[in-house]
This record gives C-alpha cells, structure tokens and sequence, in this order.
C-alpha cells in the first residue's frame, strides 16, 4: 500500500556513514542535507570538487566533499583506494549521480557517457566499496532508476557500449536507466545468495524539477517536457523523498521500484514491482558479465554450474 512519509520521518542517522554521488546539486544535495541534519557523516561524491565546496558551505552538519568522475573508471578507482586510505566504514551508497546525452560524448575509457557515467561508473564504485560497509548497521546500496525504464523493449544494448551507431539521447538515457534497474535487483540477489548484509534497493524520483531536466537538444524535447511538466514534474525535494525512503525507512523492500505517484499532486510514496525488461534474470546476469569485462571490477561472481563428467 502506498505510505506517507515525509523527511521528518528519517529515522536518527547518527553515527552512520553515507556516501552521495552527485551531491552538488539536484535531489544529490538534498539528500546529502537531509541526511547530514539527521547526524550522518556525508561523503559528497562530485565531479568538481570547488562546486561541491560552495554547496556545503550552505548546510549544517558533517559533510565531506570528495572528488568522484564516475564517467572515468580511473577516478572511481582512485576515491575507493582514498576512502580505504583513510580507514573509513560505509553505512549507506547512495547511487544518485546521472547525466542526460550531450552529442557523441566517450568517457574516458571510450564507452557511451550516459551509459558510463549512469550505469558502469556506479557498477564499479559499489564493487569497490562493498568491502568496507559495516555489516551490522543496516547497510544499504540505493541505486536512482527511473520509471522510464519501461518505455523500451530489449533493455540496454550489451553488444555496443561505445555507440558506435549514434544512439538518440532519449534512447541513451532510458537504456542506462534500464541497466540499473536491472543491477539494483541483480544485486541484491547476489547479495542474498551470499549472506552478505549489504540490501540494494530501487528507488526513482519521477519527473523531478533537477538542472538536467532543464537541459534541452530540440524544440520537441522543449515542448514535450514542458507540457509534460504540467502534470507530472514535482518539486525536486518531492522527488528526493522516495531516495530517502529507500536508504533509511525501516520499512523499505528490496525487490521493488520505490517512487512517487505518477501524477505532481500526489504525495505518498509507492513500492511497485520491478517489470520488463528489468525483471529478466538472464539479461540482469549478462549485464553483470559485461559490466564486469568493462570495467575491471568483479565481485559477487554467480556460482558456476556444475556439468556432468563425459
């Protein structure tokens, strides 16, 4: 049943550590806020440090800001071995940071840059960290989908990750929301199968007022959001609610998409089941196969299975 919950409702963080990727901005820096004001130690993870700094010195509590390219497998690797460096533990990771389509942009290990920055930067950054989570502190993985996931059929493109064919920008930015759909639930099953305590969680903020949905390519991208706005985009401390959910409410589910009701009035929070194509196991299992190749971070290997003696 759809909950009401409102930030007044997280629960005490003290004490616990959380690490927010795109908290320089956007649903990233509330959450980090929110967070912070409720006695976490907030890592926040962005592409510019001096930015990041200008955002925190605006907000109260124990926040730490921490350089973090996600598009740059280099970087994720190099803030990891920081974290480790330091002795730090991990209570929460928050999978926030995303980025919509500008042109034919590569990361820098030559991948599409949506795909990389939304999806393989994230598959990574989690792998490396997972070690240093404390195990008895409710630790929790939330990854930041997006109900748009659905539109498409067939899920991300695994044969191609550096877009040799010129994908649209829409298109780009659905399949890297459907790539973690599908690593937010093909996590937790890896997870689960090892007894590892760390939960992964779902959760979307819908159609949120955030400075990448006021980016536009075309006149009909302009025209389509704005009408869309209309009815469905709601403000982006609403949409921050449904990621705050998932990482601290003692009643958030693995399994399923944790978001807002589709409509901007509306204000109770929904868990919805996980659909096609982010409910296919055998696609969910390839894209943690390529992800793996792509990256060069391998973690939570699915058991081998067993074939009968010739």
């Amino acid at each position: 049943m759809p909950v009401t919950w409102t930030f007044d409702d997280i629960p005490d963080q003290s004490g616990r550590t959380a690490i927010v990727t795109g908290a320089s901005s956007g649903l990233g820096l509330i959450a980090a806020g929110q967070l912070a004001a409720r006695g976490a130690t907030v890592i926040m993870a962005v592409r510019d440090p001096a930015k990041g700094e200008q955002a925190r010195a605006g907000m109260a509590g124990d926040l730490v800001v921490r350089r973090l390219d996600l598009a740059d497998l280099d970087s994720v690797r190099e803030f990891a071995a920081e974290l480790r460096a330091e002795g730090r533990q991990v209570d929460l990771l928050l999978n926030n940071a995303g980025i919509a389509k500008q042109g034919n942009e590569r990361s820098a290990q030559g991948y599409e840059s949506v795909f990389a920055t939304n999806h393989l930067g994230h598959f990574a950054l989690t792998g490396l960290l997972l070690e240093i989570f404390r195990p008895d502190r409710d630790p929790r993985v939330v990854t930041v989908g997006s109900g748009f996931y659905r539109l498409l059929r067939g899920g991300p493109d695994l044969d191609d990750l550096t877009d040799r064919a010129g994908i649209d920008p829409p298109v780009a930015y659905i399949r890297s929301k459907q790539a973690n759909a599908l690593f937010g639930v093909e996590l937790d099953r890896r997870l689960r199968r090892t007894g590892n305590p760390v939960r992964s969680l779902l959760a979307h903020p819908g159609m949120a007022r955030t400075p990448m949905n006021r980016r536009y390519d075309s006149a009909g991208e302009w025209a389509v959001t704005r009408i869309g706005g209309l009815l469905l985009a709601r403000s982006s401390e609403s949409g921050t609610l449904p990621l705050l959910y998932a990482a601290t409410a003692p009643t958030a589910q693995t399994g399923v998409f944790h978001g807002p009701p589709l409509f901007r009035w509306g204000n109770r929070l929904h868990a919805r089941p996980v659909v096609a194509p982010a409910d296919d196991r055998a696609l969910a299992a390839r894209l943690w196969q390529v992800s793996e190749e792509a990256t060069g971070v391998r973690y939570l290997d699915a058991p081998k299975v067993a074939t009968a003696p010739n």
